[in-house]
Formats: C-alpha cells, sequence, structure tokens
C-alpha cells in the first residue's frame, strides 16, 4: 500500500471521480456523451470509444488534482494507456490522482429485496495485475432495494468477505452497498445497512483499511460515526440516478462525505463540443461537486 496515496485519499479536499462504467453500462455512457450505439460494430469498438471519453476527460486542464483525489477505472480502463502510459500511472504521475478499480461483474437477480453481487471469477488474478499497474483500491457494488434485514445482511457479509480478500493484497477495498434512492423504505435501510457495517467492521483485523461508498442517507449526516471508526479511510457518496444539481445539493448537507459521482461528473459533455467547450464544461462540473463534497 502506497502511504503517500493513502494520506492524500484519507485527508485530501476533493471527491473521487467515477469513470468505471463497464460493459453493460458503458453504451449508456456512450450515448449520454453524444455516440450512438450504431457508431460501432463490435465490443472492442465500443471499449476504444469510451476509453477516448475517459482519456478526454482525464487529460483535460480541469481534471486536477486540486479538486480531484481519486478516480475509479474499468478493467479495460487499466489496461489500456494514456500517452504511452498505463492510466493508473497516468492519473498518478501526471496528474496527482490515486486510481482505483472496479472489480465485480455486476449484479445478481433481486432475492429478499437486494442485489448481490454476481459470483467472482478470476479475482486472485484481476488483483495481481492490479497491484502490477500500481492501483491503490478497488470498488464493487451491490443494490439494495427494501429494507429486508436478512437481504442487507446479505450483502454486507459479501461485500466485507471479498472486501478482506482484497485488503489481503495490500489494496483498500471502496466497499458500495448501494441504496435504491428510489427505495420507498429508503430511510429504514440505511439504518439496518449502517448496523451491519459497524458489525463487520468490528471483525476486521486491526491494520485492516476499508472505504466506504454509500447512497446520499435520506437524514443528514447519518454516516458521520462510520467516518470515526479506525478501520474506514473514507466515506463517499454515490449520485444514484440524482441529477448533478440533486446530487450535490443533497451532498453539502453531509458534512464529511464526499463525492464518487459518475453520470453527474460526465453529465453535459458531448463528443461533439469543441476541447474549450468541453474544458469549461467539465471544469464548472467539477468545482461544483468539490464545493459540495468540502462544505
Amino acid at each position: 500500500m502506497n502511504s503517500v496515496q493513502l494520506n492524500r485519499i484519507h485527508t485530501g479536499k476533493g471527491f473521487i471521480a467515477a469513470l468505471d462504467q463497464s460493459g453493460g453500462s458503458t453504451p449508456k455512457a456512450l450515448l449520454q456523451y453524444g455516440i450512438k450505439e450504431n457508431s460501432y460494430s463490435n465490443e472492442e469498438e465500443m471499449y476504444a470509444l469510451v476509453h477516448e471519453m475517459r482519456t478526454r476527460i482525464i487529460k483535460s486542464s480541469a481534471f486536477d488534482s486540486q479538486y480531484i483525489l481519486g478516480a475509479i477505472l474499468f478493467e479495460n480502463t487499466m489496461d489500456r494507456s494514456i500517452d504511452g502510459q498505463f492510466t493508473a500511472d497516468y492519473l498518478w504521475e501526471k496528474k496527482g490522482v490515486v486510481p482505483f478499480l472496479k472489480v465485480d461483474k455486476g449484479l445478481a437477480d433481486l432475492e429478499n429485496g437486494v442485489q448481490l453481487m454476481k459470483p467472482f471469477s478470476g479475482l486472485d488474478d484481476l488483483l495481481k495485475r492490479a497491484v502490477e499497474r500500481n492501483i491503490f483500491g478497488t470498488k464493487m457494488r451491490s443494490l439494495i432495494k427494501e429494507a429486508n434485514p436478512a437481504g442487507i445482511k446479505q450483502v454486507v457479509e459479501q461485500q466485507f468477505a471479498i472486501g478482506n480478500q482484497i485488503a489481503q493484497m495490500g489494496l483498500v477495498p471502496i466497499i458500495e452497498p448501494e441504496v435504491d434512492i428510489h427505495s420507498a423504505d429508503k430511510g429504514a435501510s440505511e439504518k439496518l445497512l449502517k448496523v451491519e457495517i459497524f458489525d463487520q467492521l468490528s471483525k476486521l483485523g486491526k491494520d485492516v483499511k476499508v472505504m466506504l461508498k454509500l447512497s446520499i442517507p435520506t437524514e443528514n449526516n447519518f454516516y458521520s460515526d462510520l467516518m470515526e471508526d479506525p478501520h474506514v479511510v473514507r466515506v463517499v457518496a454515490l449520485s444514484g440516478g440524482y441529477t448533478q444539481a440533486e446530487a450535490n445539493e443533497k451532498l453539502a448537507h453531509n458534512h464529511g462525505l464526499i463525492a464518487s459521482f459518475s453520470r453527474a461528473l460526465s453529465q453535459g459533455l458531448t463528443a461533439e463540443q469543441t476541447d474549450d467547450e468541453f474544458n469549461t464544461m467539465l471544469s464548472k462540473t467539477i468545482r461544483d461537486i468539490y464545493e459540495a463534497s468540502i462544505t
């Protein structure tokens, strides 16, 4: 584990940029960027286009470590290069931004009001490659749709079991049990979730470090006590389908909670924009998210 990067994530001002759309969500990300599905004919062409989009974001003068602490990458992005350097090395060496890697394989079917992560295959090999590529940490997402105690317990147990495996490789796992923002009992789910997270934190080895990526809570500052746990490096928030303005407004009411936005980060960016238009839009977005994150 890189101690300089750990300290930056733990104490730095800024937010985590989520650039980790994977196979299922890549077409939507490209469509939002103005690239239609008939613009590519196979998966390789699709990934090449999304890498161009991500490269444009990362290389932009607006994408600055003054505002951005880290960036979450998809496996395909980790294996690609920017200006002759692997993406993670470019992020850290050229931009001063700490690289993370999305490692989950998507969501299983809904059961007990939740969607667990699909079974992992080849995780050890992926983690070894991540270490070789100088990745600092990982991210994996589950989804909670109902305040079902048994389902929420399953989600958290699965997240921390795999998180422990990741931590043993010297990486910092981002535990992401998302609560659906449209859930009728979102607040009740969050109360159950926090109890289960504290239970799992209490079982971690003394030196194990994790991060938490959570939906912006229904009750302001609801996760403040989690931020004080010695195992927790940082608590970050996902935008969860809120618009950029909605996510920023809600985030600003939660002291110490910082953004890790994906759709809200790239909102308004299009392939047709000139570099000046693109950089101006991205700069405003980044500054707005940053201001919400340091409130």
